[in-house]
């Protein structure tokens, strides 16, 4: 079981990137999966979550309106587009599975290697 998380860098305010989430081994369709951020100094953080099937996605407060979550089966991949960055964005951002939905990053069982999001002017 392996999950590759990618598509951080450096972007400025106001700009747009979009994180992937690839895994191998395993179908991620049957899994609930989370994106979750964790800044220096702080706890990691959910941002964006969609259950096994997509019946369900759910977004925190603080990027509802301004991210995505999405997922393409024939490439086994989870997506995060994320427009109308902030500075405040900034962190590490890490991809989970789960097997059952949840939005407490706990509930985890696996994890990606995380990808580094900063938007700086």
């Amino acid at each position: 079981v392996q999950l590759q998380a990618s598509g951080g860098g450096l972007v400025q305010p106001g700009g747009s990137l979009r994180l992937s989430c690839a895994a191998s081994g395993f179908t991620l369709d049957y899994y609930a999966i989370g994106w979750f951020r964790q800044a220096p100094g702080k706890e990691r953080e959910g941002v964006s979550f969609i259950s096994s099937g997509d019946a369900i996605t759910d977004y925190a407060r603080y990027v509802k309106g301004r991210f995505n979550i999405s997922r393409d089966n024939a490439k086994n991949t989870v997506y995060l587009q994320m427009n109308s960055l902030k500075p405040e964005d900034t962190a590490v951002y890490y991809c989970g599975v789960s097997f059952a939905y949840d939005t407490n990053y706990r509930a985890y069982e696996y994890w990606g290697q995380g990808t580094q999001v900063t938007v700086s002017s």
